[in-house]
């Protein structure tokens, strides 16, 4: 906003309250133009407008979505959108989405050619059950089975020791 800056001959408290409320009011003026412009943002527009962005971005709210995750996936659908049917694309829709990390296999020589390995972890698989089901139906491929695999990581330990095959034979006799 700009500031205002009345100049008068005559300077003094009156002229300064006309000033603070000339600014305040035109601030408020301006906010109510902006208005309209700050609710096309999905971050932090209204509800009521969010819904109608996820209408027309083909976006449903599914049962028990939190409202954080639905404004994250109301402002990237055309992105995803763009990046469906390929695994880059699906990479980067699962992260962008907060899933995280995942493996993407296909057309494996022991499996029918249309299923797709999904590898999760076990936590990514049981705090995003539902998201994933949605994010499969909306953006996976077309004639394509999705198999969920989790991958659980497993710590090993390796110890080096060194071995230089010496042997020794002692007999002991009474």
């Amino acid at each position: 906003m700009i500031k205002l800056d009345l100049k008068f001959w005559l300077a003094g408290t009156e002229l300064t309250k006309l000033k603070l409320a000339a600014q305040s009011w035109w601030e408020k003026v301006e906010g109510w133009l902006r208005w309209p412009l700050l609710q096309l943002d999905a971050a932090t527009c209204h509800l009521t407008i969010l819904d109608l962005l996820a209408w027309q971005r083909d976006i449903n709210r599914f049962k028990g979505e939190p409202e954080s995750l639905y404004r994250l996936r109301v402002k990237h659908a055309f992105v995803n959108a763009v990046d469906a049917g390929s695994t880059a694309g699906m990479k980067r829709i699962l992260v962008r989405l907060g899933v995280g990390y995942v493996e993407i296999e296909e057309r494996k020589p022991d499996r029918d050619w249309d299923v797709v390995l999904l590898k999760l972890s076990n936590n990514q698989l049981a705090d995003n059950p539902e998201l994933l089901r949605v994010l499969i139906q909306q953006y996976g491929r077309t004639c394509r089975r999705y198999d969920f695999v989790t991958i659980t990581p497993v710590t090993m330990g390796v110890a080096l020791v060194h071995f230089n095959d010496d042997q020794q034979t002692l007999v002991a006799r009474l």
